[in-house]
């Protein structure tokens, strides 16, 4: 770690990023703070920052459904460990975090100094979860198949999915992304093969698998 590192706070709520942001400054008075209110924003960040020293991710912003930006990055910045603060405290949801490699998990309910306690931790090279983690079983086969398959997009094909996955017609992501339908196709033919999947609608059953309340698989 530098002598002043870089921590990236991820966030959409501005109150809890205020309260992250004080509890990294009253344990690193001298840390460079980098917000981000949306998984774009964080991407971006990550890009720029390249030799941060910690990510505190939010599960669920604006872009990031369930653990999905969490697999994308440790794929694209395996350096960068990240610890996921969340209102989702049950166990099963601790340990899918873990497993999908998180390096701690902070709830979201817990006091100034146990957030700080986990961040030191993490920073020191360790690890940091609640105990309950250890009381459930891994992850699901399936879930973590289809995470090794979505940590082989790239960053556009990543934003791509999750803009199929919102519900968004090719002429709508191209005008999101500045690109070109035919782009927006070759992406998507990638997607497909890189996901195994057939069709659109299956690539995004698929992508749900990683959301923090996934839906039943459908038969066969």
């Amino acid at each position: 770690m530098s002598p002043a590192p870089t921590i990236l706070v991820a966030d959409d709520h501005p109150l809890f990023r205020e309260a992250l942001k004080g509890a990294v400054s009253k344990l690193l008075p001298e840390a460079r703070l980098v917000e981000s209110d949306s998984a774009d924003a964080l991407f971006a960040s990550a890009e720029v920052h390249p030799e941060a020293d910690l990510l505190l991710l939010d599960l669920n912003m604006p872009g990031a459904h369930g653990f999905s930006a969490l697999v994308h990055l440790r794929a694209v910045q395996p350096q960068l460990p990240i610890v996921v603060v969340s209102a989702r405290e049950e166990a099963s949801v601790v340990r899918r975090a873990l497993e999908h490699g998180a390096a701690g998990f902070i709830p979201k309910s817990s006091d100034p100094a146990t957030i700080r306690e986990a961040i030191a931790a993490v920073l020191e090279g360790g690890h940091w979860a609640p105990l309950q983690a250890d009381a459930v079983e891994g992850l699901h086969p399936e879930e973590a198949q289809v995470a090794r398959r979505l940590a082989e997009l790239t960053p556009q094909q990543f934003r791509v999915l999750g803009m199929l996955a919102g519900g968004l017609l090719n002429k709508q992501i191209a005008h999101a992304l500045g690109v070109s339908e035919a782009t927006v196709k070759a992406h998507m033919t990638a997607i497909l093969r890189k996901l195994g999947a057939s069709n659109r609608t299956q690539a995004v059953l698929m992508a749900g698998r990683l959301a923090v309340d996934p839906e039943p698989s459908e038969p066969g």
